[in-house]
């Protein structure tokens, strides 16, 4: 996925808040939103393999969407922002 101009303001703002107001390393909760595949719901959690990652999914009341939530420890902003880039590469994804 190219970077437009607008999300790398918003990751240098992201950064500069994690490195504000967080201690590294540090547990991070990470938010998504994907259609109900399991197909994406995988390449999501590829992203955390080998990691200490504790990942729950929730289906919508509809069924159409899942919601992942990623919990795991994080060694910098940076490490935070990467992961965000790599899931940010699966079609569909909100990431929250």
């Amino acid at each position: 996925m190219k970077e437009n101009n607008e999300s790398t303001e918003f990751y240098t703002r992201l950064k500069q808040q994690l490195l504000d107001d967080t201690s590294w390393p540090t547990p991070y909760m990470f938010k998504f939103i994907v259609s109900a595949s399991l197909e994406k719901i995988a390449e999501i959690e590829a992203v955390f393999n080998h990691t200490d990652a504790i990942i729950n999914t929730r289906d919508s009341s509809k069924g159409n969407y899942t919601s992942v939530s990623i919990r795991v420890t994080m060694e910098s902003p940076d490490a935070v922002i990467d992961k965000y880039l790599e899931v940010s590469k699966v079609e569909g994804v909100i990431s929250l």
